[in-house]
């Protein structure tokens, strides 16, 4: 469940840092047909070891460590949206329960290089939400620049997200309790791959020391979630526009 718009114009190569807000269209959950807005930040953050970033689509902090030239080592504490029945119209009909935004804990490995002029970032997770019965994900994330012009960088990216039977259960499942009262069939979420995401986005250097970023992605939902009666739609869109201040 990505949650913030990625900058992969611009493989993590540098120590440059920006901090500004953001403002995102999306569904109210992976699978809904409803699309809503909500303020984003955009940020990204080095120092020796700890970094704090959205431009890998997860909220994430902790601290990192070169292990090989180019290829980094790093825990992570990473922000895990929720689900608002009051934000998608089906879920509020059939009165499905909330499930509350909340923090995972895990670890990445991500190789940084430049092949030629092309920045390239490979980004795997392993992470376990702090809440038990929400499960873990496991994510790959790959990103290239593909245009540098001027003041202007574009790139494109690709992920998929593999969830463990609690983690698509706790989004996508229906107890016997919760099907009594929405009228929707029983379902039990199973482990598998969740989500691949294909994404384009684009930096422009305005002057001073601002930017403006932007980034659309088409999300597929897959086979773990699926046959959930709480999915209105197997494909999802999320466009993002923001404004970062360098230092």
């Amino acid at each position: 469940m990505g949650l913030i718009a990625s900058l992969p114009c611009k493989a993590e190569l540098s120590n440059e840092s920006w901090f500004g807000p953001g403002i995102r269209s999306q569904p109210a959950y992976d699978g809904s047909a409803s699309q809503r807005l909500q303020l984003v930040p955009v940020v990204r953050v080095f120092g020796d070891p700890w970094f704090l970033r959205t431009t890998q689509d997860v909220l994430e902090a902790g601290a990192r460590a070169q292990i090989l030239p180019g290829l980094y080592l790093a825990s992570q504490l990473a922000y895990e949206p929720g689900r608002k029945a009051s934000e998608s119209p089906f879920l509020a009909s059939h009165h499905v329960t909330d499930v509350n935004r909340g923090a995972s804990l895990g670890g990445l490995l991500e190789w940084d290089h430049m092949f030629g002029r092309v920045p390239i970032t490979v980004v795997a997770r392993l992470r376990q939400h702090v809440d038990l019965e929400r499960g873990a994900q496991a994510d790959v994330r790959a990103s290239a620049g593909i245009l540098r012009r001027g003041p202007l960088a574009a790139g494109a990216y690709a992920e998929s997200t593999w969830a463990s039977a609690k983690s698509v259960d706790s989004f996508y499942g229906i107890t016997p309790a919760q099907a009594a009262t929405s009228g929707l069939p029983i379902y039990v979420g199973n482990s598998g791959w969740l989500t691949a995401v294909y994404g384009v986005g684009a930096r422009l250097d305005l002057s001073g020391k601002w930017v403006a970023v932007a980034a659309a992605e088409t999300r597929h939902l897959l086979s773990a979630s699926t046959h959930s009666p709480l999915v209105e739609q197997g494909n999802n869109h999320y466009i993002t526009l923001g404004f970062a201040y360098r230092f």
